[in-house]
């Protein structure tokens, strides 16, 4: 029997989309929101969360002199994270209030490496994730929230970046701007017999840490603090 080797499938017969993937990279989209670090071998050893951003203008200067200058009020961005293990404690990483990690027997699980203040950090915003205790780990719910100037998304132009220990890395992209508010909801970790899941959510929240817990019924007690 002659095979026409030209002859291309119909659309029936290709394969459901996916997550947008490279060899190096690896985006979530709508349409595909999630991937699994376990099947792409990712889920071990230091987990890099990186979030980057940019205020179209320059650092926001501060102060009477600024005020008096005109100077634009950039955007402070800030990286942070709901987290739950295992044995049922859960609580929350960020800059504010100096919760700079998440102890777990003596050792952080998760640990942010400091506070951009501008967008003009060349390294961004950093949050590291021990997935060699993933089994310890049920979930962990990346959001970002604008501490200082006007909720602006689409200026802020946000990008996170999951840098696996080995694999390609994961980028969901802030591009749903919302200018009534001031929190984004990025992506849910999420353990699940053993495989760690990664879901895009870029949900705007219109509030702060305590209406995030309350959209994703983390079940903590907020009070008030500042960095």
């Amino acid at each position: 029997m002659a095979i026409d080797y030209n002859k291309r499938p119909s659309k029936s017969a290709e394969p459901a989309a996916g997550p947008a993937v490279s060899l190096s990279k690896v985006t979530l989209t709508k349409s595909a929101p999630s991937v699994s670090l376990t099947k792409r071998g990712g889920a071990g050893g230091q987990l890099r969360v990186n979030l980057q951003w940019s205020t179209g203008a320059a650092p926001a200067k501060k102060g009477f002199l600024a005020k008096l200058a005109g100077a634009p009020s950039g955007i402070d961005l800030d990286l942070a994270c709901l987290w739950e293990f295992t044995d049922g404690s859960k609580g929350v990483v960020q800059a504010l209030g100096n919760a700079f990690q998440a102890p777990y027997r003596g050792a952080p699980i998760i640990r942010l490496d400091g506070d951009d203040r501008s967008g003009a950090v060349v390294g961004g915003e950093n949050m590291f994730i021990d997935l060699s205790r993933v089994s310890e780990i049920r979930r962990i719910l990346v959001f970002a929230f604008i501490y200082e100037g006007v909720p602006n998304w689409a200026a802020a132009d946000g990008v996170v970046t999951l840098f696996p220990a080995s694999g390609p890395e994961i980028e969901v992209r802030l591009d749903e701007a919302d200018s009534g508010s001031p929190t984004c909801v990025i992506a849910m970790l999420e353990n699940k017999g053993g495989e760690l899941t990664v879901r895009r959510e870029v949900q705007y929240i219109r509030g702060g840490q305590a209406d995030v817990d309350r959209a994703y019924n983390w079940g903590m007690e907020w009070a008030r603090g500042r960095k």
